[in-house]
């Protein structure tokens, strides 16, 4: 391989990395503070147990997500230094706010959470987990507005060979943001409630332990939540298509194997064939389905890859392959919309059996939940695959190509040896990261021990 293709492996892996613990960070936040809400204005102890034990869980992860994402800021400027001198002015500037705002907020307001039982007055301790939740999701937000300029970019001039911002408003309001940050926030609900779902069920089909009531209820509110979740990552998610037909149209003939135009178009179920060799394949697919999710018309010309090849050659130059990675996108998406589809009709069935008050004596669905914890993560994780994958080979969408944003004087040996180091030092971090998870999880009872060791001794906490 060479220094460039490298380069991309090593951005993927340490993003992939990241996103493990970004969504579940999203949503149990959320979580956690309505369950404490729940506490403070009832007073049951159970709701006490509950915020304690979730978000002993939530800090985990969270310490875990903030080394994670540190390394891929080392990456603009050790891989991918042409595209800082690009992007700087203008991807500088929401990382700032990101960090100096969203980041800050969360990671005081923690600290004040993780110290603050029994100390503070509980609806000042109440306001700090909702200043975590509110400084969580509103970094997301800042992230997503750069990556957003990416995906369509606005607000922007050209001088010089470089993007310069010329209205920051036009960042915030880029329509791509507000069909982006709904499916990250959205999937992290979604996330959560499947991390609760799977964990509870596996405390109610052992039945033992002092604290049956503390999962039973949390079992409770995560199918009441994972409904709300999958229900709204999927209404997102078609907005987001829609938007997509629009301004990456490629992106959804790739994700299709569309290799034609169609109008209407079908949506395949399966495509079996050379997919990235643009052969003639064979496709089983659902008539008018594909026009009906990008219109909400039966009606509507879906661009196959070959018109916009076409296309893009007379707007961008010819003699250059503007074609993502089919395979790549097309399992991808089938990969993410499956897993999402999975999680609804989980979380639908587990909502239905709350409604009937007889979950806990249904054996088979509280074996399967523990294992439907990994589906949000297939789901996010190939999610990410095709927003950047699709784009490709555009790292700034239309601006700058991928193979002029990496660094020129970085060689193979100097990238090879980063990754191997990088994807090491991740391993071992995701290790432990699971392990205290699973730890924890398992054993509520020193959740609250360690609790209560740290209420003596705050020098001891995380």
């Amino acid at each position: 391989m060479d220094a460039l293709t490298l380069a991309r492996l090593q951005f993927a892996i340490t993003t992939v990395y990241h996103f493990f613990f970004v969504p579940l960070t999203l949503g149990l936040s959320i979580l956690v503070a309505l369950m404490q809400t729940a506490y403070v204005r009832s007073g049951d102890e159970t709701y006490k147990q509950m915020a304690k034990f979730w978000g002993k869980l939530f800090v985990i992860n969270f310490a875990m997500g903030v080394v994670t994402g540190i390394v891929q800021e080392f990456q603009f400027g050790m891989n991918w230094s042409e595209y800082a001198r690009f992007m700087g002015d203008i991807f500088g500037a929401p990382l700032a706010v990101e960090a100096l705002l969203a980041f800050f907020l969360e990671s005081v307001f923690l600290g004040v959470w993780i110290f603050g039982w029994d100390r503070l007055p509980k609806r000042v301790h109440l306001g700090s987990i909702w200043a975590v939740a509110i400084g969580s999701n509103l970094s997301a937000l800042w992230i997503l507005v750069a990556n957003s300029f990416m995906q369509q970019p606005a607000g922007y001039a050209i001088e010089n060979g470089r993007a310069l911002m010329t209205d920051f408003g036009a960042l915030l309001t880029n329509p791509n943001v507000w069909v982006q940050y709904p499916h990250v926030l959205t999937s992290g609900m979604t996330t959560a409630a499947m991390f609760v779902l799977g964990i509870s069920a596996w405390h109610l089909l052992r039945k033992q332990g002092d604290y049956q009531e503390l999962f039973r209820r949390s079992f409770r509110w995560a199918a009441v939540y994972g409904v709300i979740g999958t229900l709204a990552v999927m209404l997102v998610g078609h907005s987001q298509m829609q938007h997509m037909v629009r301004v990456q149209p490629m992106k959804v003939a790739a994700a299709e194997g569309l290799f034609e135009s169609e109008n209407p178009a079908g949506l395949s179920l399966l495509t079996i064939g050379s997919l990235d060799q643009q052969s003639e394949v064979f496709s089983i697919r659902i008539p008018y389905l594909l026009s009906l999710l990008s219109y909400n018309s039966l009606e509507g010309e879906v661009k196959g890859i070959r018109d916009l090849q076409a296309e893009y050659e007379a707007t961008y130059g010819a003699g250059r392959n503007y074609t993502p990675s089919i395979v790549l996108n097309y399992w991808s998406f089938r990969a993410m919309v499956g897993a999402g589809i999975l999680m609804f009709l989980l979380a639908a069935f587990a909502l239905w059996k709350v409604y009937k008050n007889n979950f806990e004596s249904s054996n088979r669905l509280l074996k399967l939940l523990p294992f439907a914890i990994l589906l949000p993560y297939l789901a996010t994780a190939t999610g990410w695959l095709l927003t950047e994958l699709g784009r490709q080979p555009w790292i700034v969408f239309g601006l700058l190509r991928v193979e002029d944003a990496a660094s020129p004087n970085v060689t193979t040996g100097m990238v090879l040896f980063s990754l191997i180091a990088f994807t090491a030092i991740y391993a071992v971090l995701m290790a432990a990261d699971i392990f205290l998870l699973r730890y924890f999880a398992r054993q509520p009872q020193h959740v609250f021990a360690s609790e209560d060791v740290e209420a003596a001794n705050p020098e001891m906490a995380f």
